[in-house]
């Protein structure tokens, strides 16, 4: 038993004790026992963080059945290794050296020293963003819908953005709230902290506190803070400014809309892709164009260490860097004047081969199983489960149970991650001591 495999299997551990609690009777709002198949992907969805739904989850479920998606969604966010060291942290005990790898690989962190201070971290984070995201979300909700009602729709919510999940308890998922700057803005500040990683957010707190305690101790942003920041700003921009060119004609979508509000909601739809998947205009109605500008910020997803999904910005980024290096004819890659192992560099090529694999594959497989969708749809669908997003052009109710069985593989390759599957799969690497000669090849 791997580490990869201990991560793996709890994974799927989590997914299957979901999907029986999802079945039960009170979890149920009519109190009769539910559709297996439901249940299945609606725990994989909500472990996974994706959010795509085969039922209106604020319908179909009871308070309790609500509750256990959120509950499998705040698991899915933290991860299964975060979870189950926090719970030995509660309980007295020590980790041993196989749970610290188990963590240092759960998180993609660079060593394995501090990894009781940094689940302590990420507990203590989780839980005041969700709760300031709650109290904001209450402004709106709790005149709305009453105090009980309102407080729980503030909180579902706020644990489905911070953990970049995605499940709405309102048939129209945010349509409704697509002009209220409050929801608007909280949901994607919860995004965007939540996908962008445990430890670029602790960075971030360390400078801002010097700087408010007036401490001249110079900090030195890592290699991931200045990626992840600059590439997370990067898309967020050119995906707000390309989301409303497409769409600012389209009357089913931005056109009808003020100026204001087509801003809320192009800034909006560019942060969801993300791997979040709540929506506040109807996705099946956007241009073709527009749905492959979501479909590549999916594929890209959120940054190592956070709540989201996707191939993750600094694997795009050093692939890009490499792409400058060959077209500048240098053999050395670089970021912020920083050289990239060539390992990483092997992996990073290894996350895009293994991840276009998946897509493609699932694509061909559902296009078989419902020939009749279009393939856009198809396409789209596929991305938004691999990436973990939970963006819908609305097919998911409505796809076969091959289909949707395919979309469940799909969405759980993407949270435990093609590598650390394949590794699961074939055990870890074995020492070759034997080098081969080393010969060109054309490529290109």
């Amino acid at each position: 038993m791997t580490v990869s495999r201990t991560i793996c299997l709890g994974f799927l551990g989590v997914i299957l004790t979901g999907a029986f609690l999802l079945t039960l009777p009170f979890s149920i709002s009519n109190g009769t026992w539910g559709d297996p198949i439901v249940a299945l992907f609606t725990s994989t969805s909500a472990v996974c963080v994706t959010g795509l739904a085969v039922v209106d989850t604020g319908t179909y479920f009871s308070f309790w059945g609500q509750f256990f998606v959120a509950l499998l969604a705040q698991i899915g966010g933290l991860g299964y290794m975060t979870v189950t060291t926090f719970l030995i942290l509660l309980i007295g005990r020590k980790f041993d050296l196989r749970q610290k790898i188990a963590i240092q690989q759960a998180l993609d962190r660079p060593g394995i020293s501090g990894s009781s201070q940094i689940i302590r971290s990420i507990i203590a984070t989780t839980l005041v963003f969700e709760l300031t995201g709650a109290f904001l979300l209450m402004i709106v909700f709790v005149p709305q819908y009453g105090w009980n009602n309102g407080i729980w729709q503030a909180i579902f919510h706020s644990v489905s953005a911070w953990n970049n999940a995605g499940f709405s308890l309102f048939k129209d998922n945010l349509i409704g709230y697509q002009s209220s700057f409050i929801v608007v803005f909280t949901i994607t500040g919860l995004i965007i902290f939540g996908g962008i990683g445990y430890g670029v957010i602790l960075e971030g707190y360390v400078w801002l506190r010097d700087r408010l305690l007036k401490k001249h101790n110079k900090l030195v942003f890592s290699l991931d803070f200045k990626v992840a920041t600059s590439t997370t700003v990067v898309l967020l921009v050119v995906g707000t400014v390309a989301l409303f060119a497409i769409e600012l004609r389209n009357p089913d979508t931005f056109g009808n809309l003020s100026i204001f509000d087509k801003f809320l909601v192009a800034w909006f739809q560019s942060v969801t892709p993300r791997t979040a998947g709540f929506n506040t205009v109807d996705i099946g109605k956007m241009t073709t164009a527009g749905l492959f500008v979501i479909i590549a910020l999916m594929f890209i997803g959120a940054s190592p260490g956070g709540t989201g999904g996707g191939i993750k910005t600094t694997t795009i980024r050093v692939l890009t860097s490499c792409t400058r290096a060959i077209l500048e004819g240098k053999e050395e890659v670089t970021l912020y004047r920083r050289r990239i192992p060539v390992s990483l560099i092997v992996k990073a090529v290894g996350v895009l081969i293994g991840s276009s694999a998946t897509v493609i594959a699932s694509t061909v497989l559902i296009s078989l199983t419902d020939p009749k969708l279009e393939f856009i749809q198809i396409f789209f669908e596929v991305v938004s489960a691999f990436a973990t997003v939970g963006l819908s052009t609305g097919i998911t109710p409505i796809v076969t149970t091959a289909a949707k069985l395919i979309l469940v593989g799909t969405m759980y390759i993407g949270r435990v991650g093609i590598l650390l599957l394949m590794s699961a799969m074939l055990g870890d690497p074995k020492a070759n001591a034997i080098h081969y000669p080393e010969e060109n090849l054309l490529v290109g």
